[in-house]
């Protein structure tokens, strides 16, 4: 028989996700002598600490749930907010876009309810960190809140100030904006950002987006793209394999540009060169 591993097991303090035969989710920070009370009976921490994930287990009305480890996913889709929060296809494709990895230091503006900055805290891992600003009180503590309840809070410094003076940091690694009027805070954007940073924003609609791509242009950014993530789910029955009913489609415009040092250089995104190519072919 496999040994089955320390890390294998639940362990007190360890993040756990809890879901029902009705798919309802429960996340819960193990302790001892703690207890879940769900619409489906009372599930008790002793009784899942020392399981290992993946077990089957019962409220004590005998109903079923699964005993996981919570994805980043998981996380963020739990967060407690007051404002909407960023999917997580858009985030998993800005954090590959922007190279977000251990190690890193990431500064974001617009903490709101702290999603993205729990994703940004995750992914640097415990060697790299995140500073966020916000310019609402009540907003920064539900963040501080949330990033405290899934264990991530170290990693980052909150801020509570405006960006208009410019960012207290230099040589930051990858700084996003998630905040109404970006393109008023480029100029700040480039100082803070080191030579071949990453950029990225989130904006809702296309002529936000028109005047940030001019702000970019007026600051020397290159290597500008603009894209929106359509995501569709399909019913895992091999009877009835088809799309789900519904689809999340537009989220908002996602755009990114990299702070290059040189800036009498035209410089263009795999997107501008290929509509490059289109009208040369067509001329």
């Amino acid at each position: 028989m496999t040994d089955i591993l320390p890390n294998s097991l639940a362990q007190v303090a360890d993040l756990a996700l809890l879901i029902s035969a009705q798919n309802k989710r429960f996340l819960v920070r193990l302790a001892p002598d703690a207890r879940l009370e769900t619409h489906r009976g009372i599930l008790y921490h002793n009784d899942l600490i020392g399981l290992p994930w993946g077990s089957r287990v019962q409220s004590h009305l005998g109903s079923p749930f699964v005993l996981l480890q919570p994805s980043l996913s998981d996380l963020l889709l739990e967060t407690r907010r007051n404002t909407q929060i960023m999917y997580p296809k858009d985030i998993g494709f800005i954090l590959v876009t922007m190279g977000i990895g251990p190690g890193l230091h990431v500064v974001e503006a617009g903490t709101g309810s702290g999603a993205f900055t729990g994703a940004l805290a995750y992914m640097v891992g415990p060697q790299g960190h995140v500073t966020s600003y916000e310019v609402r009180p009540e907003m920064q503590r539900l963040a501080q809140k949330n990033l405290e309840r899934i264990g991530l809070s170290d990693r980052v410094t909150f801020k509570l100030q405006d960006i208009l003076p410019g960012f207290d940091e230099r040589n930051v690694d990858a700084l996003f904006l998630d905040l109404p009027g970006p393109e008023d805070y480029i100029a700040q954007a480039r100082q803070a950002l080191k030579p071949g940073g990453f950029f990225g924003s989130l904006l809702p609609t296309a002529n936000q987006v028109s005047r940030l791509l001019i702000a970019l242009k007026r600051e020397n950014f290159a290597f500008i793209d603009v894209c929106e993530i359509m995501l569709r789910y399909y019913k895992p029955v091999p009877e009835r394999f088809r799309p789900t009913d519904r689809m999340v489609a537009h989220t908002g415009f996602l755009i990114f540009a990299r702070a290059v040092a040189l800036e009498d250089l035209e410089l263009s995104s795999p997107a501008a060169e290929e509509d490059a190519g289109e009208e040369n072919a067509d001329g």
